[in-house]
C-alpha cells in the first residue's frame, strides 16, 4: 500500500519557499509515528529542506539531475523507480513537495491527509483529487491551542 502524507490548507497550500508555513507540533509527532521504519520518498527540494536524515527511515529522492548525489539518500529519476525500490516495505510513504505529489497520486492507494485550518500565501500546492474515487474512513479534529496556531483535522482516505 503505497500512502501520501501532507498536511495542506484549506486551499491545498503546502509550503512557500520551501518552508512550511505553520508549526503544528501533534502534526509532526504523527508523520514521525507514520513513518518511522518505512521508505519516504521525496523531490530533492523536499529533502534538502531537512537539516539531516530524518532517522530510522530509507530516503528516497526523485531528481531529473542525473549527477546528484548526498549523503543519507537512495537518488532515483522517476516516480517508478522509486516505488520500484520500495519493494518489501508494507507501506511506502510519498512525502512531497507539491510536484511529487501530483507524480504520486495515480500510485498511491491511501492518503493521510492533516487539513489545516486556515488560508495561506504558498507557492506549493496538494494537488486536488477526486473524492468520488476515494473515502474518507477516519478523521479526527483538533482545536487550535497554545502549542498550535491554527485548529487542524487528520484525514484518513483510501482509494475505492
Amino acid at each position: 500500500m503505497i500512502t501520501m502524507i501532507a498536511a495542506a490548507g484549506e486551499n491545498n497550500e503546502l509550503g512557500k519557499d520551501n518552508e512550511l508555513v505553520w508549526h503544528l507540533p501533534h502534526d509532526f509527532k504523527r508523520f514521525k509515528q507514520l513513518t518511522t521504519g518505512h521508505h519516504i520518498i521525496m523531490g530533492r527540494k523536499t529533502f534538502e529542506s531537512f537539516p539531516k536524515p530524518l532517522p530510522n527511515r530509507t530516503h528516497v529522492v526523485i531528481t531529473r539531475n542525473k549527477e546528484y548525489k548526498k549523503e543519507g539518500a537512495v537518488v532515483v529519476h522517476s516516480m517508478a523507480e522509486a516505488i520500484n525500490l520500495t519493494d518489501g516495505d508494507s507501506q511506502p510513504f510519498i512525502i512531497g513537495g507539491g510536484e511529487i505529489y501530483t507524480l504520486g497520486l495515480p500510485f498511491s492507494d491511501k492518503i493521510e491527509l492533516t487539513r489545516v485550518h486556515g488560508t495561506f500565501d504558498a507557492d506549493a500546492f496538494f494537488p486536488k483529487f477526486e473524492k468520488d474515487r476515494w473515502q474518507l474512513i477516519t478523521e479526527t479534529r483538533h482545536e487550535k491551542d497554545e502549542r498550535h496556531k491554527y485548529a487542524f483535522t487528520f484525514e484518513t482516505w483510501v482509494k475505492k
